[in-house]
């Protein structure tokens, strides 16, 4: 029987326009990941790692190849179908946090179950939940102003988790993180990795972010050049 797996990927090739020609992000690639995992993908800068997340997180179609993301084929998914997907089965945690500065830690994490129509008590319970798990349930009316961004990036989370979605993707969440803000926001994710079996997927260069990697996918060049699990 053929395994089946969360993330399925086969021959992904993406080239981005550039002048009169084009520029290959990803030069056929093959991946798979399972349930639960607790992955990176690492490189420098123009390795293909972010427009790989983008990829997977149905934020952009391949150029040639494809596979499937949580049971979906990629290469032929309608963007109304994407949307659906991401709304309902995918978080999202950027570098710069991407909160809504004039509302509170509580109505940036409701945002999700919003767009989901959840009713405001499931919501509330919900929302008040995910908090709690990152340790911010005190500060749920606060605004992001009033945080540091350790605390900004851990309401980030919480609005990632919300929904208890299949797949978190991370694109350098550390990046705008001190030492000691960033390997707490890492064991936060590890806790809920551990207790909720969410795959957690990076894309980082951050040496701190890569020890806590359970498997590391080194790119260089829109091409894998090492898959190490530990």
């Amino acid at each position: 029987m053929e395994q089946s797996y969360l993330i399925d990927l086969k021959q992904v090739v993406k080239r981005f326009p550039m002048g009169k020609g084009s520029f290959t992000a990803l030069k056929g690639l093959d991946l798979q990941f399972e349930a639960g995992e607790f992955a990176g993908l690492i490189g420098p800068s123009g390795s293909g790692k972010t427009t790989l997340l983008n990829i997977i997180g149905t934020l952009d179609l391949p150029s040639e190849g494809g596979g499937t993301v949580l049971g979906h084929p990629i290469e032929h998914l309608k963007a109304s179908e994407a949307a659906l997907l991401r709304k309902e089965r995918i978080g999202f945690i950027f570098q710069s946090y991407n909160l809504l500065q004039v509302h509170t830690v509580f109505e940036n994490v409701e945002f999700p179950l919003l767009l989901l129509g959840m009713p405001s008590e499931e919501r509330r319970k919900k929302v008040m939940e995910a908090l709690d798990w990152v340790g911010l349930a005190d500060r749920h009316r606060s605004r992001p102003s009033q945080l540091s961004g350790g605390e900004c990036q851990r309401v980030a989370i919480a609005r990632a988790m919300v929904k208890q979605p299949s797949l978190v993707l991370a694109d350098e969440p550390t990046a705008n993180l001190d030492a000691a803000n960033s390997h707490h926001v890492l064991k936060t994710m590890q806790q809920l990795n551990e207790a909720f079996q969410t795959t957690f997927l990076f894309a980082t260069h951050d040496e701190k972010v890569i020890s806590y990697l359970k498997r590391k996918i080194y790119l260089m060049d829109g091409q894998l050049v090492k898959d190490e699990r530990v």
